[in-house]
């Protein structure tokens, strides 16, 4: 897919690049999208558009419009599964996944190994299948499943 790159320079905007795909292309790229998602039925993204660089939460004003869009993209996708090494935001995917009838499969993080995250702790009670990647964490999480060493 080609990219028109077009300066722009206004009162309010800064010197920058400003990056324009043809409508026709964009069109094209649903469209292909779409043909893989019917013909393989699996479709891989990475739904968390917002991240912080750090730990600290995120805004309200960042996390609706993280929210708004997630639904929007789940609902559109109505994936039969979710399958997440989780953050912060793979909560809410999860949860929200699940009011669309999605199957949850969670993976906690490999750098704990004798205490829970704070997604694990969210996401366990709803998970289909959560695995730990430690034997230890089978103790914290009774009903998971010891997948060792995934990532």
């Amino acid at each position: 897919m080609k990219k028109h790159l077009t300066k722009f320079k206004g009162k309010n905007q800064r010197n920058g690049i400003l990056v324009e795909k043809k409508k026709e292309e964009i069109t094209e790229a649903i469209k292909r999208m779409k043909e893989e998602i019917e013909k393989n039925k699996l479709f891989i993204t990475n739904l968390g558009k917002c991240t912080q660089i750090d730990a600290r939460p995120l805004p309200d004003e960042v996390l609706k419009k993280y929210l708004d869009l997630l639904f929007k993209e789940i609902n559109i996708i109505k994936p039969k599964i979710i399958i997440t090494t989780g953050t912060h935001t793979a909560v809410p995917m999860c949860y929200i996944g699940k009011i669309f009838g999605s199957k949850i499969i969670f993976i906690e993080t490999f750098a704990n190994k004798n205490t829970k995250t704070l997604s694990g702790k969210m996401v366990y009670p709803i998970a289909d299948l959560f695995i730990v990647q430690w034997e230890e964490m089978k103790k914290l999480y009774p009903k998971a499943v010891y997948g060792g060493a995934i990532y």
